[in-house]
């Protein structure tokens, strides 16, 4: 009897603490912090439409007030501030300002500075003259900071910068017309509870620094700035991971992807005497050019360049013009020299023949128009003829041994697709030929069809043009043409630039012996960084001439590779993806984008929580190192960028969030 009642008693014991227990050790919930941010503008100033930009692009919450817009709302407790659940809650993680003090109304920054007090909410002030009530000496000197370059300061690149490898240079694109203006100052002393770390100097001097003081901390900018400066796309990211502590909703990537246009084929080539290319724009049909193909050294070259640069390039070919070879020749050594090296590569379907899957264009008028039948409907490419394309490049490229994925097309000239002003909707047997052959993801020219959008089965993937044309082999061919197109008629050139000056700016004529890699390859490559620094997966594409003869793409893509590796740290590389998957990404942006504001997501008692998303919709996160998820938070969350963890989230999700270091 006895062993029995003391094992009773036990487990009444063990049961009322088990019940008692944690009744008595639970806790009221800690501030509830939701992750979005407010965006303060005063209607005029560019650099917080540069960081509002930012959010945008990496799929960042926030909310926009203006304080020029009649009718916005005032910024007081009850805007920024409540309760939710019995424990208190900030509406935003932080806040962005044109200023330090930009309200006419000082009850509005009473509003705010206490509220930033109160649940610790940081704050950018986007571009600040220097003074000490921003931990600041008056500046002695002011100017154009461009062509100069800042260093991030130690504090900087182990914490939100980490990314970057610390030497920051700013553009220097026109001697007329100065594009950064900036305050250089020095930081006061640090003293009774208030320091000023500096971010970002130049010359010993403060060009970003985080003010704190009273409880608040302020990233203070001192130089100006737009969303289209390589310089601000490049700190961009950190800026916000300062501002929410490493933990928000969006991801970031660096996207680069090159596509290789009517390889097998041949390109037509530029003619320097007439300025025009035979077979496209030539008044004369009797001008002529020797047309540019890649030969057997090409393709070495290619693979010699791929394997130094450790960046595959997307071969986008048309069997065609191979079998043409063949037909001409008997034989076709360039296809031996890819079929050697085919796994080096990755190859993608750009149609057989390369012809124009669109309307029936009818050249008796200029520019063409498409022909219309006896009815007056409009002559379309058949939808046979136009699966015949896709399937029988598909089949040649199996019989050949080269690796495809199915579902990926590029037409030629991105034919079939609407064109403005000429065609100005899509082939409509263009859909029904993509059902009937499994295509899903359609190459479109990002220049004139920008976004995403749905062709029947498939969506297209916009694709940015590089600089090189696909009509010219050499680099004096490239800067000739170029000169032809962007300079004055006095000049000998086309004097498009002087009959559209809003879109077009003339320019002195390039010397054409060193043109190209003194003024297209930097001007290009920035262009093409400017795309890579704002989370954009959409790819680019070149042409097989810019392989051929002088290899004009080397040079280029040289240019950008080294330019992003002198900025960004190794753990942030670039990705080099397929078609299909850039396509995939811009989807899930695209529907995360119109998805945002029904998710709820908040920040509290170090757990992220989200849920509320619309189904099928995925929700980016970044958060720090060593968050982890799961039943029994075992499992590491995310992959691993740029320092920090990130990834597309489903349903919903709990967090615990790891130690931040920003």
């Amino acid at each position: 009897m006895k062993g029995p009642g003391i094992r009773a008693l036990s487990v009444f014991a063990l049961t009322a603490a088990l019940v008692v227990q944690p009744t008595a050790a639970l806790a009221a919930p800690g501030p509830r912090i939701d992750l979005k941010v407010l965006v303060v503008t005063d209607g005029q100033s560019p650099s917080v439409a540069a960081l509002a930009a930012r959010l945008d692009a990496e799929g960042v919450p926030f909310d926009l007030v203006d304080l020029s817009a009649p009718g916005r709302p005032a910024i007081t407790p009850a805007f920024l501030q409540d309760t939710v659940g019995g424990a208190p809650r900030a509406r935003y993680q932080g806040v962005i300002l044109p200023n330090a003090s930009p309200f006419a109304d000082p009850a509005e920054l009473t509003a705010l500075t206490d509220f930033e007090r109160r649940f610790g909410i940081r704050q950018i002030s986007a571009y600040v003259y220097p003074t000490p009530e921003v931990g600041l000496n008056y500046p002695e000197t002011a100017g154009t900071l461009d062509g100069t370059s800042a260093q991030l300061s130690p504090a900087a690149k182990a914490g939100a910068f980490r990314y970057l490898k610390g030497t920051i240079p700013f553009e220097d694109l026109s001697p007329t017309a100065p594009e950064t203006y900036g305050y250089p100052a020095t930081p006061l002393p640090n003293a009774d509870g208030t320091t000023f770390q500096p971010f970002l100097t130049t010359g010993g001097r403060t060009l970003a620094g985080v003010h704190t003081k009273d409880g608040r901390s302020q990233l203070v900018l001192t130089f100006s700035a737009n969303e289209h400066q390589t310089q601000f796309r490049a700190l961009g990211h950190g800026l916000l991971t300062w501002l929410t502590k490493g933990v928000h909703l969006g991801l970031n990537r660096q996207y680069l992807s090159v596509h290789v246009d009517d390889v097998f084929a041949r390109d037509a080539r530029w003619s320097t005497e007439h300025d025009c290319t035979p077979g496209e724009d030539c008044a004369d049909p009797e001008v002529a050019t020797q047309d540019i193909r890649m030969t057997p050294d090409d393709v070495a070259k290619a693979v010699d360049w791929q394997s130094r640069r450790a960046f595959p390039l997307d071969m986008y070919f048309n069997g065609g013009g191979s079998q043409d070879e063949v037909a001409a020749n008997g034989s076709d050594p360039l296809l031996t020299a890819f079929q050697r090296h085919r796994t080096k590569f990755r190859w993608a379907n750009h149609t057989l023949d390369h012809t124009y899957l669109g309307c029936e264009q009818n050249y008796d008028v200029s520019p063409w128009a498409c022909r219309k039948d006896a009815q007056g409907r409009t002559v379309w490419a058949t939808r046979a003829y136009i699966r015949d394309q896709f399937r029988d490049n598909r089949t040649w490229a199996a019989t050949r041994l080269l690796p495809l994925e199915a579902d990926e097309v590029v037409t030629g000239e991105h034919s079939g697709l609407k064109l403005l002003p000429q065609q100005p909707e899509d082939n409509p047997n263009l859909p029904l030929a993509a059902a009937d052959t499994g295509v899903k993801w359609l190459g479109a020219d990002a220049s004139r069809d920008f976004e995403q959008r749905q062709v029947g089965p498939a969506l297209t993937v916009p694709r940015y043009p590089m600089a090189n044309y696909f009509n010219v082999g050499t680099e004096a061919e490239m800067a000739d043409e170029y000169n032809w197109i962007y300079t004055a008629r006095a000049d000998g050139g086309s004097g498009i630039c002087e009959d559209n000056p809003q879109t077009v700016t003339c320019i002195t004529p390039l010397d054409p012996a060193t043109g190209y890699r003194q003024h297209i390859v930097p001007l290009d490559a920035r262009i093409t960084l400017a795309h890579i620094l704002r989370n954009d997966p959409r790819p680019h594409y070149v042409h097989q001439s810019n392989l051929a003869e002088d290899r004009i793409l080397y040079p280029l893509l040289d240019r950008v590779l080294d330019d992003y590796a002198a900025l960004f740290d190794p753990a942030s590389p670039l990705v080099n993806q397929r078609m299909r998957d850039n396509g995939a990404e811009l989807r899930r942006q695209a529907a995360w984008r119109a998805a945002r504001t029904t998710v709820t997501a908040y920040l509290q008692d170090g757990k992220v929580r989200i849920s509320g998303a619309p189904t099928g919709v995925s929700v980016p996160v970044t958060v720090p190192e060593g968050t982890r998820t799961g039943l029994l938070n075992l499992v590491v969350f995310g992959e691993k960028y740029a320092g920090e963890r990130s990834a597309y989230t489903t349903g919903t999700v709990t967090l615990t969030v790891g130690a931040a270091t920003v």
